[in-house]
């Protein structure tokens, strides 16, 4: 059953700033679900990290309507997150100074530490920290009829799961039309890792799966057909994991039928090392599209591993990634963090090197965080770790990375996110990482000279970056205009651009308009796919 929007005017708002508008929040979902007898007099209201402050405030204060004749009797929730904290505070200092009486009350993982350090727990009534599905709830119960809580900071209780109703009805059509399913089948994580804050659990605890499993058909017969899993772990219980494949499985349409309304993506973080062979058997039954994969390999250094408290079978990993890349249709999102205490730049390309090979579709290259409350605060002193003090908290320097060394790496990630994770260059960028031994290094040398020739890490569009890759294939590496063009040609191609670089002109066929793909998720895992033609 699906909960409609409130016709009264609401006492409680629930509110964050998403990084996108396609993101949903589930934890305020969980929140709104778990209202019980305040369920009518609450709403969710979600905005962008984008929008103006002013905008917000204006919303917000629409949506509760006049203020309360009596004071404490309106309360907005704020989910804050690494990404949205600054533009949370901007919004609640606004709030504040046109309605003071407003309650407001802070949650999430930026706040759930350290609280003593930061200027929007000084502005919030109350901060909840950890777990809020049921503490939200019973502190505006006491702050709408009393009595009036003492303690500024309250400890979010942790109850077992089945005494927490699930999300999922809270999700509207819109939803399901155009953003993305947050979906959990368990919470936690059993693993160390310090610089996740699943670190700070003790285990990890699964939904009643029959419970689960009927929650995700009820959605699935609303019409959702995008699942994100937000487990940690998916792969962590093996029977699970089964039988939530088998049930989307079940859902996929038959090879013959029309597929235009039957579409399905499901995507799940996994163990990289713990993938039996039971487990292949089901993932090779998936025909492509439908899974995605994210795989944190965050470092193949064994002595950085171990500094960080991560279990890991590097050998293990290999093998089931191969078999992944091989053996399956799963389109693979590999992780890798460089920054972590101890990997020097030589170390982390050895890991990249040995990772690319292995030919995931998609390496996402991140640079570390220091989360509020996260293990990995111990290493500061030892290892040189050097933070930005202001969000996202990403490390500067170590005494194994220079500056210097960390800002040409961060221009290293945002090319490669352009020219390899975009798909758009599938012929091309093996022939760049070619001209050295090592890729890493192969693509190092390019983003240095493309920083070098553009000053730019953004607004550089396809047609310059196939540009760029002409310049300096070339030019810089002397490679035959000829055969460059080649691979530029069959990239451009495939990608069904309509535009006319400067390194193609006259090579290009006329081509019709293109048709829309409503798989927008997909299109991007498309490119990867084996099967394109060289043009001669």
């Amino acid at each position: 059953m699906v909960v409609s929007e409130v016709t009264v005017t609401p006492s409680i708002v629930l509110a964050t700033l998403n990084a996108k508008y396609i993101h949903a929040a589930l934890g305020l979902r969980y929140l709104l679900a778990n209202m019980g007898d305040l369920r009518a007099q609450t709403v969710l209201r979600e905005f962008t990290i984008a929008r103006p402050a002013p905008e917000i405030v204006d919303e917000l204060l629409l949506t509760l309507g006049d203020a309360s004749a009596e004071q404490g009797k309106q309360v907005v929730g704020f989910g804050v997150y690494i990404w949205n904290v600054q533009q949370t505070s901007a919004v609640i200092r606004l709030l504040r100074a046109q309605r003071p009486q407003i309650k407001i009350v802070l949650g999430g993982p930026e706040v759930s530490h350290e609280l003593d350090e930061q200027e929007i727990a000084q502005l919030a009534d109350h901060v909840i920290t950890g777990w809020g599905d049921l503490s939200f709830a019973r502190l505006c119960r006491a702050l709408l009829h009393g009595p009036r809580p003492l303690n500024k900071v309250i400890a979010g209780e942790q109850p077992a799961l089945s005494e927490i109703a699930f999300p999922y009805a809270e999700y509207s059509a819109a939803d399901l039309q155009h953003r993305l399913l947050y979906v959990e089948a368990s919470r936690g994580c059993p693993f160390k890792c310090e610089f996740c804050l699943s670190a700070l659990d003790k285990s990890a605890w699964a939904f009643d799966l029959d419970n689960f499993l009927r929650e995700m058909d009820g959605l699935y017969q609303r019409g959702a057909r995008n699942f994100k899993f937000v487990d940690r772990t998916f792969n962590l219980k093996i029977d699970a994991s089964i039988r939530i494949l088998q049930f989307f499985l079940d859902r996929l349409p038959a090879p013959a039928a029309d597929q235009s309304d039957a579409e399905l993506f499901v995507h799940f973080e996994v163990v990289p090392d713990h993938l039996p062979d039971r487990l292949k058997a089901m993932i090779a039954r998936f025909p492509p599209g439908v899974l995605q994969f994210e795989v944190g390999i965050q470092s193949f250094n064994v002595d950085v591993q171990q500094r960080i408290s991560r279990k890991q079978d590097n050998e293990k990993t290999e093998l089931n990634l191969r078999w992944l890349v091989e053996e399956s249709n799963a389109h693979l999102h590999s992780d890798l963090i460089f920054g972590l205490p101890g990997e020097t730049l030589e170390s982390f390309a050895a890991g990249f090197d040995r990772l690319y090979a292995l030919r995931p579709h998609e390496i996402q290259l991140g640079i570390l965080k220091r989360l509020r409350g996260t293990p990995i605060a111990r290493h500061a002193v030892e290892w040189g770790m050097v933070y930005d003090t202001l969000p996202p908290y990403t490390v500067q320097q170590t005494g194994a990375v220079d500056a210097l060394t960390m800002q040409r790496f961060t221009r290293f990630a945002r090319y490669w996110d352009m020219l390899a994770n975009s798909g758009r260059f599938a012929q091309t960028l093996p022939f760049l990482l070619g001209q050295q031994a090592s890729p890493f290094y192969a693509f190092l040398a390019f983003a240095d000279w493309l920083w070098q020739s553009t000053a730019k890490t953004s607004g550089l569009t396809p047609e310059a970056l196939l540009d760029a890759l002409f310049d300096y294939l070339s030019k810089c590496c002397g490679q035959p205009e000829k055969t460059v063009k080649k691979y530029l040609l069959a990239d451009y191609l495939a990608s069904g651009a309509r535009s006319n670089p400067l390194a193609l002109q006259g090579l290009l066929p006329k081509r019709e308009a293109p048709v829309k793909n409503a798989r927008a998720l997909v299109q991007r895992q498309e490119r990867h796919l084996p099967g394109r033609q060289m043009v001669d």
